[in-house]
């Protein structure tokens, strides 16, 4: 089975409009049906501030890839391993907060990608493939591809080091 396409990555890469549906307290399937209806490009699942845990995060997330509205999750800031996870059950992006330095961007940036560009352990085949994956080393050079990464600046500190995060490889800036 091919890989998901995540079309709002192509869309932001494009410079093209994409569009979330933010989700703080929907946990039903229906929610990513709701998204595409309205024609969002993307599911906002929010783990930070909403009361999602990981397991109702992976089911939006696997609920989300059949109708093409790609799921990306907020997650805590210092919870990166909620952040594998939600990659591994269907997540084809992660927000991450409060990113005040290029440093910890690129801490970021390495703990969602597969080696040679990162750190992330391989789980066995993810969502995005349906589960039935090609080989490792293929799925892992697409999902590096394919993954949205972001680095939410949210303090003056941030602000002060917005040129520094943005340029770090592997992930953008917001």
């Amino acid at each position: 089975m091919p890989l998901v396409e995540n079309k709002t990555k192509l869309k932001l890469k494009n410079n093209e409009l994409a569009l979330g549906f933010g989700v703080h307290h929907l946990r039903t399937s229906a929610t990513a049906m709701l998204a595409a209806a309205a024609d969002h490009d993307w599911l906002f699942i929010d783990m930070e501030h909403g009361a999602h845990s990981v397991h109702e995060a992976a089911q939006l997330c696997i609920a989300a890839l059949p109708t093409g509205v790609t799921p990306i999750v907020r997650i805590c800031a210092g919870a990166l391993d909620e952040g594998t996870r939600a990659l591994d059950n269907g997540a084809l992006g992660v927000i991450v907060p409060h990113v005040d330095t290029a440093e910890r961007a690129k801490e970021i940036a390495r703990a969602f990608r597969y080696p040679p560009l990162g750190t992330r352990s391989w789980g066995g085949p993810p969502a995005p493939y349906g589960f039935r994956a090609p080989g490792n080393a293929e799925a892992q050079a697409a999902l590096n591809e394919a993954v949205l990464v972001v680095a939410m600046i949210e303090s003056p500190q941030a602000v002060g080091n917005a040129q520094a995060i943005a340029a770090v490889e592997g992930s953008i800036a917001c």
